[in-house]
């Protein structure tokens, strides 16, 4: 590893946020669609939903995050893009600095930018009427699981933005990422659904994580949703890791 690799990533991960914060709308947008549907599904459609839950609010809260994390991590990959097609990378490859320190500017940039995009939608979901039981602890282990899920949906989208021919390609894969959460059990319980669509549910990522999220949220054993839901958020980051550095290098020769 470069002896520069701390403060070459600091730099870079610098001058990705000063491109975040000059077009806050980014943020925005990430905001707006989640908690729209968090409005749409918890006043329209809430009291039709049997959830087990008096407040579906509070059953509602960790899918509408997982698609805001969906949502943000697409910015990451447009923002490669449109350094790979400037010859952005080439010319920091140029330059006395390590040469991973741009991709991970990027990545941290992505894990900040949805953090802020997290806490946002909280407050809305406060003002809605979301209360939690737990304690210091449970909300720290909801924190560091869902960052390990920007990480790992964040290193997916620097595949796409080192790899896209288009803006449009660069984009589009955020897209199945946002719907995987509409066949899990963050809207409603797997229960009610038929029973290809249920297995579907109840063996992809999401579900193990909107289970563990609630459960720790709700003060509730985890069980060993937990040790799913982190092996998921694991295999998906460390592959993704291999090929979007394999990806990277490709651009570095």
């Amino acid at each position: 590893m470069n002896e520069h690799f701390f403060s070459d990533t600091s730099v870079m991960l610098g001058r990705s946020m000063r491109h975040t914060f000059r077009s806050m709308d980014t943020i925005l947008t990430v905001c707006i669609t989640p908690i729209a549907m968090m409005l749409l599904f918890v006043y329209v459609f809430g009291g039709a939903i049997q959830s087990g839950m008096d407040n579906y609010v509070n059953y509602l809260l960790p899918g509408i995050l997982l698609i805001a994390i969906a949502s943000g991590i697409s910015y990451t990959a447009y923002r490669l893009f449109l350094d790979k097609q400037r010859g952005i990378i080439e010319r920091f490859h140029s330059m006395p600095i390590a040469r991973s320190s741009l991709l991970w500017g990027h990545v941290l940039t992505s894990v900040v930018s949805n953090v802020i995009s997290v806490v946002v939608i909280i407050l809305v979901a406060l003002i809605m009427g979301f209360r939690s039981s737990a304690g210091v602890l449970p909300w720290l282990a909801v924190a560091g699981i869902l960052v390990l899920f920007t990480l790992a949906l964040t290193w997916v989208a620097a595949i796409a933005g080192l790899s896209a021919k288009s803006v449009e390609g660069a984009s589009a894969f955020s897209y199945p990422l946002i719907f995987l959460p509409f066949i899990s059990s963050a809207f409603v319980p797997t229960e009610t659904m038929p029973s290809v669509v249920r297995a579907f549910a109840e063996n992809q990522p999401v579900t193990s994580i909107v289970e563990t999220i609630r459960a720790l949220l709700s003060s509730e054993p985890v069980g060993n949703e937990i040790w799913v839901a982190l092996a998921w958020c694991l295999g998906i980051l460390i592959v993704a890791y291999v090929f979007a550095v394999r990806a990277y290098k490709r651009k570095a020769v």
